[in-house]
């Protein structure tokens, strides 16, 4: 039988929690951020969200599925809409795990047995609860505290679902690890948590994608991701986001980053009527380094409040963030970050780019940055530019028998070259398409 739960106050929670057959420190843990939560204003900058009536969701709803070990496994509706999206293809191909949610619940879930002997951990969050208790415990809300806003708050109190990942110390994943996590009911709100932590000496590489259907009513989707790295490691964390307009997405994200250790988030944004995410780095480490490649498309009835930030704590740290936006039929697309020297980051280097691609006269986006540097050793570096569809380059296209649209499509694909250049080929091709469906 089909468990829905709707509408947000302490009964849900406790009846989440017991569904879950969850210790007694995660049932305390999501009471007390429910009471952050009711305490806790939206954010006073970017979109509006005080029209969000939080009894309006469905906060858990687990369509009496059981995680599988095997894709055959899966029943045959749910495999064929992860299928519709090239879930399968992506993994028999190039991935070394995979995990895969449906609305509240993780319905597939596959870690390569080379993988699993070298004591990688890569399981959902529902699972690492009970099997992997300590390691959740010491590292769980420890970075992203229930405190941080409303959202993680919203997050801590209802999470269901999500990926937890450890990787020892010494061990190179040469293959990407997968989560996908799909909306497929309408008024559902889906809040997955996924934590992960990355040992010294390491290197990993994780995936995820999301996406839903178009509904009259709206969706709310909001995650919450916490990113531990030891010394002299490398992680790097990719997503494609593919959702409808009718989808809110409140995406909080943070990595802690160790001495000589470089975090890398390879973000890409399309649609949503209102995303607002801004991936972090916070170089602890001396000589840390933290990376941010994003995109975010916004067209018709969309609103992309998307950057990146940066904080530098250790000596002789680094960070480069690159933003690209395209807005196309009266959407808005803003770059908002943010890049603090802290006064013990001595010999710090910032570098900070943002381009706007504007495809028509009714659309609009806006840099808002905010740089801070606190010592007199350190450097930041800010480009911003905003332009429309090259002339010239259109003029020569045309020449060469390339008609309007499909020069507006190769302009815009040649000016997101340094995002899907930093995504596997399997992605990029997705990544592609998808841009396709918007550049009219």
């Amino acid at each position: 039988m089909n468990t829905i739960l709707k509408g947000l106050n302490k009964e849900t929670i406790k009846k989440i929690s017991s569904l879950k057959n969850e210790p007694q420190w995660m049932l305390e843990f999501r009471l007390s951020a429910y009471q952050t939560f009711l305490k806790l204003k939206n954010p006073q900058w970017g979109p509006n969200l005080n029209d969000i009536d939080f009894n309006d969701f469905i906060y858990y709803s687990n369509h009496n599925l059981q995680e599988q070990k095997k894709w055959e496994d899966v029943p045959q509706n749910i495999r064929t809409q992860f299928e519709a999206i090239g879930v399968s293809e992506l993994e028999s191909k190039i991935l070394s795990g995979a995990n895969d949610q449906f609305d509240s619940q993780v319905v597939y879930h596959d870690l390569i047995e080379e993988f699993a002997k070298k004591g990688v951990l890569f399981c959902s969050m529902d699972e690492a609860i009970t099997k992997y208790e300590t390691i959740v415990k010491k590292y769980f809300g420890k970075l992203i505290p229930d405190s941080d806003n409303k959202y993680a708050a919203l997050n801590s109190a209802v999470w269901s679902g999500g990926s937890f990942l450890y990787v020892p110390k010494g061990v190179v994943l040469e293959k990407p690890l997968q989560a996908y996590f799909k909306i497929g009911s309408k008024s559902l709100g889906q809040f997955e948590r996924t934590l992960i932590v990355i040992e010294d000496n390491s290197e990993a590489h994780y995936m995820e994608g999301c996406t839903a259907p178009i509904y009259s009513e709206k969706n709310l989707h909001a995650a919450v991701v916490e990113i531990f790295i030891g010394n002299n490691s490398h992680f790097r964390y990719s997503t494609i986001q593919n959702w409808s307009n009718n989808v809110i997405n409140l995406v909080t994200k943070r990595a802690l980053v160790g001495k000589h250790s470089l975090m890398e988030w390879i973000d890409g944004n399309i649609g949503s009527g209102i995303n607002m995410k801004y991936p972090t780095c916070i170089l602890k480490g001396d000589y840390a380094k933290g990376r941010c490649v994003s995109i975010a498309t916004s067209g018709k009835n969309m609103i992309q409040d998307t950057g990146a930030k940066m904080i530098h704590l250790g000596k002789h740290t680094k960070s480069e963030i690159i933003s690209k936006t395209i807005v196309n039929e009266g959407g808005e697309a803003n770059y908002r970050g943010l890049v603090k020297i802290t006064k013990s980051a001595t010999d710090a280097y910032a570098q900070v780019t943002c381009d706007s691609l504007i495809l028509d006269n009714f659309s609009r986006s806006d840099t808002i940055p905010t740089e801070i540097i606190e010592n007199n050793t350190s450097f930041i570096k800010h480009e911003a530019k905003v332009t429309d569809i090259d002339k010239e380059k259109k003029f020569f296209l045309n020449s060469r028998g390339v008609d309007d649209k499909q020069a507006r499509l190769l302009s815009t694909l040649g000016f997101i070259k340094p995002f899907s250049d930093e995504l596997p080929l399997e992605y990029s091709v997705e990544f592609n398409r998808l841009l396709k469906v918007l550049i009219k």
